[in-house]
């Protein structure tokens, strides 16, 4: 069983930035693909970004330009850095992993709050 334990967020200052970070723990086990999704009071869960063992990323509109995914293999960890946050970006991001980057994964991390205000 994989477990997943964000860290990170908080409270930001609208322009600011911050860095999300994600660690994947259990026995025996490969993640192919490791990401974070969003959601808003009020708003479904949206994708964020997502990042597979290979590297290859794909990203939600909302967010494209503003936020990068990494990823360390050897270390298990999936980091999200945003830039220029908007009082939008507001939400409980949730990481996630899954064996594939075309549907979501079905393994999820608590979910860390991020607020986005002056």
């Amino acid at each position: 069983q994989v477990q997943l334990v964000e860290s990170g967020g908080g409270l930001v200052q609208p322009g600011g930035s911050l860095r999300l970070s994600c660690a994947a723990s259990g026995d025996g086990f490969t993640v192919d693909v490791m990401g974070w999704y969003r959601q808003a009071p009020g708003h479904q869960r949206e994708k964020v970004a997502r990042i597979n063992l290979g590297g290859i990323t794909v990203y939600g509109e909302s967010v494209l330009g503003r936020a990068t995914i990494s990823r360390d293999n050897a270390k298990d960890t999936v980091s999200l850095q945003m830039t220029d946050l908007r009082p939008e970006d507001t939400a409980v991001y949730y990481c996630n992993a899954g064996p594939s980057l075309l549907r979501v994964g079905n393994i999820w991390g608590q979910g860390i709050q991020v607020t986005v205000s002056s």
